[in-house]
């Protein structure tokens, strides 16, 4: 960025500090053009597509469509890497099909225990032809999550190095499948030659019971989902929707490799040699973990941290949990000793395997 080289510089570094990987957000967790926090889950590819329009006046009425595709992918960690396209975009004169492409980290999440959510991103606008950094900040207070960004863009005047937006935003969780969200963003020096206005934003947000797509209607003055579009707003009011299609790659290229579970690793805890303990694993990211090792006389616990239903199902029959919704959680105990292998109802393609040892 012309001026923004070291913010972009300390964003970038942060990247690789990152923890590891967690379950990303769906839209009833953020805002429509705040949601710098957002990271797709490791080993996932994220598909959204954003569509907005608007209207002419009569006698015309014509519809004009700006449809945004949003591609990204979970890497390392909370990190995600990807493009925002755009085929229509407004943002600089006789340059419709404007592209970002950006990376993105979550050094800090309050479902691993942070105070807060703290969200970094960079990117380079091939509109603009410069480079975009952005700092987000996210609280969850009960069904209310509230956000805050900073974002350092490249400036579209002659004259200037750099613009700096200013945002915030909130969204109302309503329930499992329904949420209200509305957010505001300003430029601190917007243009009058360019008629710019503060971003303004409000969406209505879906989950789609059954399965891990989400779905927004929305109204904005913003252009674009891109840091740049999202945060100049026009005199112009666009309606739309946006609905988001993860796609786990573990479904089609196989799961977790067996192995004995480490104490702390992510999905599981293993028991130790002994009955009467207790282990925990976690449904995460449409897989269970491949292998985990218990005494006999262990109890565990799957609960589930997707947003949508599973179940844990034996393939002898030996126990079912029926569906466990997300959040919720279900035990059996493994009194006999034994290789114990189950699946998911819902999504046949998640396998999982507990080998019960003799008690020592």
């Amino acid at each position: 960025m012309r001026g923004g080289y070291p913010l972009l510089a300390s964003l970038l570094v942060s990247l690789p500090l990152a923890p590891a990987a967690l379950a990303g957000q769906s839209l009833l967790a953020r805002s429509p053009n705040v949601n710098g926090d957002w990271i797709a889950p490791t080993g996932t590819i994220q598909f959204n597509f954003l569509h907005r329009f608007v209207r002419s006046g009569a006698p015309e009425r014509k519809i004009t469509s700006f449809p945004t595709f949003i591609v990204g992918t979970g890497l390392v960690g909370p990190t995600m890497a990807g493009f925002i396209y755009s085929t229509n975009s407004a943002l600089v004169p006789r340059y419709p099909n404007e592209w970002e492409f950006f990376a993105r980290a979550l050094p800090l999440d309050q479902r691993r225990g942070a105070p807060l959510d703290v969200g970094v991103q960079g990117g380079y606008n091939l509109a603009v032809k410069g480079l975009d950094g952005g700092l987000s900040l996210g609280r969850r207070v009960g069904p209310v999550r509230l956000e805050g960004e900073m974002r350092l863009l490249s400036a579209l005047d002659s004259g200037r190095t750099a613009d700096v937006a200013l945002g915030g935003g909130a969204v109302i969780r309503l329930g499992r499948y329904f949420a209200l969200a509305g957010d505001v963003v300003s430029l601190t020096h917007r243009s009058v030659a360019r008629d710019e206005k503060v971003a303004w934003s409000a969406g209505v947000h879906l989950a789609l019971p059954g399965t891990p797509h989400t779905l927004s209607v929305q109204a904005t003055n913003a252009n674009t989902a891109t840091l740049e579009g999202a945060s100049r707003g026009s005199s112009q009011t666009r309606y739309g929707f946006e609905v988001t299609i993860p796609i786990t790659l573990s479904r089609f290229f196989g799961h977790h490799a067996p192995g004995r579970a480490a104490p702390g690793a992510a999905g599981a805890t293993p028991a130790p040699p002994s009955g009467g303990a207790a282990a925990r694993i976690s449904i995460h990211e449409l897989t269970f973990p491949g292998r985990i090792e218990i005494a006999a006389g262990t109890t565990v616990t799957w609960t589930n941290d997707d947003p949508l239903d599973h179940s844990v199902t034996a393939a002898d029959g030996t126990f079912d949990s029926g569906l466990i919704h997300p959040g919720g959680s279900w035990s059996h105990t493994f009194t006999a000793p034994g290789t114990y292998t189950y699946a998911c109802t819902p999504h046949p393609f998640m396998h999982g395997t507990v080998v019960v040892r003799a008690a020592r």
